[in-house]
């Protein structure tokens, strides 16, 4: 057993999820111990029913039939699912009345990636829960009883869900770049039945990724979308991610639309029906985006950045909506509060449909301030976090510091964040200032302080504008 302890790297279990890179972190006895874990874990919550779906990447359908086993074994009846979305398995629990659900999806990392997203209910499973799996395999303390599987098919009532929540006033013309994912089979049909006209780019599924990665907010993979946008005269260009969670958008003149200028539009749409709410957003997000929600009558509230942290600030404080950089949207007025980027994207549609404006005079009424895309700089999992607070500490020595995920930095007329990815071996890296002076000054303040971590490398490169 102490051998098989070995095999399992520790740094696989996230903030968010369990995730790592399949031939090395993977093995089929560590799936079999995380599914034999999570399942003991809820079985010990008397909760013994859970919706089991994946993705299309090439290794999803072994590591769904090993980690299946694992759930099996510890007394759980599994629906299985198959392949298909996150907010697809989402539904499922909800329409099937399961205890919660595990999605296989390595979403935009890249390909020898894949991962485990675990919920009670629709509830991510986040932070200490997920160290308490680790600690239920290290010390062998599984529950050993007989389980069950049973296929589900989800697809059929989750479209017909879908269809169910628009009515559009005029027909759209809508290019689609689906990343070769789990969205190709599902979007371009659907907003065909609603009455747009849609132009497909990158729909069909292949878990060799071929064209680029599916990560809309990553502006180099939505450049095909963009020109497609422009040659087709296009009214908008929507772009998914893996597993479908999250979305990004091209405005009708081609241009990239940051997903923080996308949360100010969907905020203050909410914010006609729900006049004084608070909206939640995270760390990463544009001054511009906090200043919209107040203009709309709103209450802005930073929060931490990834998916199980915004859904439970949501949950606690009965927030109609949230919304990362990243591109996840949670919309918990007319949906479930989990985040599809699918049914986000009907809600732009629906914003520009409803308009007599085209997207791009919409989004022009969002400021855009000097700021650099979202940075990642190398620095290894098993120091970033420590890195990350001796930042905090060093930059509280000299300047306002909100520190609630990583150091956001406050210099007044602009900030930069530093913060440990939740997924990946590196620091996430944003700055933004009203003027492009001022953005140099404090990319050059970031970099110098860089330079006093050997832990952390990056090049110049990264940070010019």
């Amino acid at each position: 057993m102490e051998q098989e302890q070995r095999m399992m790297n520790e740094m696989i279990f996230r903030a968010n999820d369990i995730r790592g890179i399949v031939e090395r972190d993977f093995p089929d006895k560590v799936v079999f111990d995380l599914g034999r874990a999570f399942g003991t874990a809820m079985n010990r919550k008397r909760c013994t029913k859970l919706i089991l779906g994946h993705d299309l990447r090439l290794s999803s359908p072994h590591l769904a039939q090993v980690y299946m086993q694992g759930l099996q074994s510890a007394g759980i009846t599994v629906w299985f699912l198959g392949q298909v979305t996150t907010p697809a398995m989402y539904y499922a629990i909800i329409y099937f009345g399961a205890d919660g659900g595990v999605m296989i999806t390595g979403s935009h990392n890249p390909k020898p990636y894949n991962g485990f997203k675990m919920c009670e209910g629709v509830a991510s499973v986040y932070g200490d829960e997920i160290l308490k799996l680790r600690d239920i395999i290290k010390t062998n303390d599984f529950i050993v009883q007989d389980g069950t599987v049973e296929k589900r098919d989800i697809m059929p009532e989750y479209i017909r869900m879908l269809k169910s929540k628009f009515r559009f006033s005029k027909r759209l013309k809508i290019v689609i770049d689906a990343g070769n994912a789990t969205a190709g089979p599902i979007a371009p049909q659907l907003w065909r039945d609603l009455g747009h006209e849609v132009i497909e780019l990158y729909c069909e599924p292949d878990g060799n990724f071929p064209n680029h990665l599916p990560d809309p907010c990553v502006p180099k993979y939505m450049k095909d979308l963009a020109d497609r946008v422009l040659v087709e005269k296009a009214d908008v260009g929507i772009g998914y991610d893996g597993d479908s969670d999250r979305l990004g958008a091209v405005d009708d003149r081609g241009r990239y639309i940051f997903a923080d200028r996308l949360l100010a539009l969907f905020a203050q749409d909410v914010l006609k029906r729900r006049p004084g709410a608070e909206i939640i957003f995270d760390v990463k997000c544009s001054l511009a985006l906090p200043e919209a929600i107040m203009r709309a009558g709103g209450k802005p509230l930073m929060w931490k950045t990834g998916h199980a942290m915004q859904k439970a600030k949501m949950k606690e404080i009965g927030s109609p909506f949230a919304g990362e950089l990243s591109g996840h949207v949670f919309f918990n007025d007319d949906f479930y509060g989990f985040d599809d980027g699918i049914y986000a994207s009907g809600r732009l549609l629906q914003i520009i449909a409803d308009s007599s404006r085209p997207f791009s005079e919409l989004i022009d009424e969002i400021p855009v301030f000097p700021s650099t895309e979202e940075i990642r700089v190398d620095c290894a999992d098993e120091v970033k976090f420590k890195v990350v607070s001796r930042l905090v500490k060093d930059f509280e020595n000299d300047y306002s510091v909100i520190s609630i995920d990583g150091a956001r930095v406050d210099f007044g007329d602009g900030w930069g964040l530093v913060r440990a990815s939740n997924t990946e071996p590196n620091l996430v890296v944003r700055l933004e200032a009203k003027t492009k002076r001022r953005l140099l000054e404090i990319i050059q303040i970031f970099m110098n302080r860089f330079d006093r971590y050997p832990e952390i490398k990056y090049s110049h490169s990264q940070f010019e504008v």
